[in-house]
């Protein structure tokens, strides 16, 4: 299982560019599968009815393999294909961008369209929170319920320096607190866990899955 995969975005990012009067309205939006984008166009596309263009742009997988773009009618190869090249510079997969476009009288020329449809993707993922995928593994360990609120705050401290994400306190006999984090840092970790609990505390090693991490 590799380190790193494509990132993707936190949420909806809605943007507008006008060029020579031309409006372009970008709609981005993170998705899950191809039948989860495909359902996004079809809500842009009824809301947007009355645009002359609704181009579309998607990469979905945990690999980015998977791709798909449509020009919707304009010319072929001056909306989609710049959306979609856009999106692959960015490294992003599980997103998915349309252009609505409403004409505004001045035509733009084949290479006017792609230079407008590559910035309206573009200045869209300017605005939006790229969230980063890792594979990072589960450490688990119990304190009790006294202790917990000082090792949340020690644990939160070392995920925000050391690229982790902090997972969700359990609550039973004990209080069981857990971090995903990068192979390379399990030994620090450990060591700290230690030196926190004068080795008292042992941690438990668990699975390995891509987390997301917001950067």
């Amino acid at each position: 299982m590799p380190d790193a995969y494509p990132a993707t975005i936190a949420g909806r990012v809605d943007h507008e560019l006008e060029i020579k009067r031309s409006r372009f309205l970008t709609h981005l939006q993170p998705v899950s599968s191809v039948a989860d984008a495909d359902s996004f166009i079809a809500t842009i596309r009824k809301e947007f009815w009355d645009a002359r263009h609704n181009c579309v742009a998607m990469v979905t997988g945990l690999t980015a393999d998977q791709a798909r773009s449509s020009d919707d009618g304009e010319p072929s190869g001056t909306a989609g294909v710049p959306m979609l090249e856009v999106l692959r510079r960015r490294g992003l997969t599980d997103v998915v961008a349309v252009v609505t476009r409403y004409f505004g009288g001045i035509k733009l020329g084949a290479g006017g369209l792609v230079r407008a449809y590559g910035q309206a993707v573009s200045d869209a993922l300017d605005e939006a929170t790229i969230v980063r995928r890792r594979a990072l593994t589960r450490v688990a360990f119990d304190v009790s319920h006294a202790d917990a609120g000082r090792y949340d705050n020690q644990l939160r401290a070392w995920a925000g320096s050391h690229d982790a994400v902090l997972g969700e306190t359990e609550y039973g006999a004990s209080a069981r607190l857990s971090v995903w984090a990068p192979d390379e840092a399990l030994p620090r970790l450990r060591d700290d866990i230690a030196a926190w609990s004068s080795g008292s505390v042992e941690p438990e090693t668990g699975e390995t899955h891509v987390v997301d991490v917001p950067v």
